[in-house]
This record gives C-alpha cells, sequence and structure tokens, in this order.
C-alpha cells in the first residue's frame, strides 16, 4: 500500500504549451485518489523558498486551455548547490510533502534526479518542453503546439515572399535540438533546412539555392538557432554575398512559438502523462519520466532521458526526404 499522502507539483526551466493541462491532471488525480496537492511557485526556487499553495480539483478549473503556466517557472542557481536542495528537501518535509512531479525537459530532470538520490525523495517528471529532445517519449508537452505555431507563421511569411519574389530566412528555436527547425520545415515546403545534427553549411545552403528551381516565386530557408552558420542573421549575410540580386529577408519568430493556446495533442498527452505520473508515484515509481510511446505509457529513467538527441537522431531519411521535398 502506497505510504503517499501529499505530493508537490511544479514546472521548471522553459515554459511549453500544455503545461497547465499536466498541472489540472496531475491535481486531479490527487483527488481522484484522495491524496492531497500542492503546487509549488516558480519551479525549483519555490521549492528552496517555500512558495507554496494548497490545490484542489477547483483550483484548477477553466486552465486546459491556457498556455504558460499556472505556477510560474524560473531557472534556479541555489538548486545546484548542496545547501539549496537542503532547504528545498527541509520545505518538502515541513510541509509534509511525500513526493514530487516535476514538468520540464532535461535542465529540470537533472536537478530533480540529484535531488532524488541525495534525499531519496520520490520524483517523477513529465517532458514539458517545445524541443521533443528526451528519450522515452515519441513527443513532449508543447512541441506540437511549437511546430504549429511555426507552420502558422511561415505561411503568412510565404504569402508577402511570394508577392516580392523574396527570399525569407526564418529563424525558429532549436539552440541544441534542431527538431522544431526539421519538422516545421517540413511542413511548410522549405527550400533548405539548416540545424545543429545536419552540418550543411554556407556552401551546401548556396549549392542547394544553386542547382534549385529558379522559377519559384518565393523561397523559405528555415535555421534553428544553434546551427553551425549562426543563426539567421549570420545566414543572410552570408547569401548576400554570395546572391547579390536576391532580394532577401530576416525574420526570427522568437518567443511566440512558446506561447499560445497548447494544441489539442499537447492537452491530451499532458492529461495522459499527468495521470501516468501520480499513478507511477503510488505505485513506488521515482526517478523516472512518464512518456508516451506509440501511445503506451512508458516510465524512463531520468539518466536515460535527459539529451538523447545528436547528430545521429536525426536520420539520413529525414534529410533526404527535404532535400526531396524542396525541388
Amino acid at each position: 500500500m502506497s505510504k503517499i499522502k501529499k505530493i508537490g507539483v511544479l514546472t521548471s526551466g522553459g515554459d511549453a504549451p500544455g503545461m497547465n493541462a499536466a498541472i489540472r491532471a496531475v491535481v486531479r488525480a490527487g483527488s481522484y485518489y484522495d491524496l492531497e496537492v500542492t503546487g509549488i511557485l516558480r519551479g525549483y526556487e519555490g521549492l528552496i523558498h517555500g512558495d507554496f499553495v494548497p490545490m484542489n480539483y477547483k483550483s484548477v478549473g477553466n486552465i486546459i486551455q491556457r498556455g504558460g503556466t499556472i505556477l510560474k517557472t524560473a531557472r534556479s542557481k541555489e538548486f545546484r548547490t548542496v545547501e539549496g536542495r537542503k532547504k528545498a528537501h527541509e520545505n518538502l518535509i515541513k510541509n509534509g510533502i511525500d513526493a514530487l512531479v516535476v514538468i520540464g525537459g532535461d535542465g529540470t530532470f537533472t536537478g530533480a534526479n540529484l535531488f532524488s538520490s541525495e534525499f531519496d525523495f520520490p520524483v517523477i517528471g513529465l517532458p514539458g518542453t517545445i524541443d521533443n529532445d528526451l528519450a522515452g517519449t515519441d513527443f513532449t508537452i508543447g512541441y506540437d503546439s511549437a511546430i504549429n505555431t511555426v507552420v502558422d507563421a511561415v505561411d503568412k511569411i510565404r504569402d508577402t515572399a511570394e508577392s516580392h519574389d523574396r527570399l525569407f530566412i526564418v529563424e525558429v528555436m532549436g539552440r541544441d535540438s534542431g527538431l522544431i527547425a526539421l519538422r516545421s520545415g517540413i511542413g511548410v515546403g522549405a527550400e533548405s533546412i539548416l540545424i545543429p545534427e545536419a552540418k550543411v553549411g554556407v556552401a551546401g545552403l548556396v549549392s542547394r539555392l544553386e542547382n534549385g528551381r529558379k522559377d519559384k516565386a518565393s523561397k523559405i530557408i528555415i535555421v534553428a538557432e544553434g546551427d553551425e552558420i549562426g543563426g539567421a542573421f549570420n545566414v543572410g549575410e552570408e547569401l548576400k554575398e554570395k546572391f547579390p540580386t536576391y532580394d532577401i529577408r530576416v525574420s526570427v519568430l522568437g518567443h511566440i512559438q512558446r506561447g499560445g493556446k497548447p494544441s489539442c495533442m499537447d492537452r491530451v498527452l499532458a492529461s495522459r502523462l499527468g495521470v501516468a505520473a501520480v499513478e507511477g508515484l503510488i505505485g513506488g515509481r521515482t526517478r523516472v519520466m512518464a512518456g508516451q510511446v506509440n501511445r503506451e505509457i512508458v516510465f524512463t529513467p531520468f539518466s536515460h532521458a535527459i539529451k538523447h538527441i545528436d547528430a545521429e537522431e536525426i536520420t539520413p531519411t529525414w534529410l533526404k526526404l527535404v532535400d526531396i521535398l524542396s525541388m
């Protein structure tokens, strides 16, 4: 029989659409299983400073459709220290909290894994990040919303690009992972996609443009912010030098990719994983991330879930698909 009577829930790191749906699912699953649930404000900072708020099924009404996170989020330098984590543990014990659900990405899980190991404290993570760069889940909470935001924005950009025969270079988020750029680039029919995992370089991009169709009314290049050339503005400068006759424009989409209402897919994914996290804690699981693989709930150790994406994960099949479709 589970000894857990009270669960804490927090969001940490960058916000992602669907985090509120995940909070809602955790709180309502806790109520369903007769557990108390406490919300922790501003992630690990709130954990250290005791910013706790009791929650129940009513307190998470009408939030499933909202972007951002009602619990707020922050990155905590203090939690990286032994002293900071000790304060956090003392606050949990003082408030009678027996287990944690943390919603975030690799940085969140790195901290959770260390904290759980040091204090033998039950923690389960939910993959809340627009980057989709965690192992153990087909999609992370927020990724589907983010790429749909990009597709919607670039569709509008292409309208004006075609009106003026312009080449648009559009920068999307992805400092270490190019998965937003890759999937959204395919979705908008981009002529080229530049991502950290595939070293196309200036020469490769120039070759693509020189060998592409000359009769196209517009050209779209999607650039992940962590691309080796250094982002959209650097790409733009390089292309202006190589193609002085091109009418080149740069657009950086920035934080609109994090905001807005979550898609239905993200709402359902967050809801399912939030309930799974609570049931996992009741069942004695800890130091794992709840994810969905092939439509099934799976639990992956934090140590494996963190930062699994590398050059090998962006398969040649995906890159060949870009080449074929950009003709």
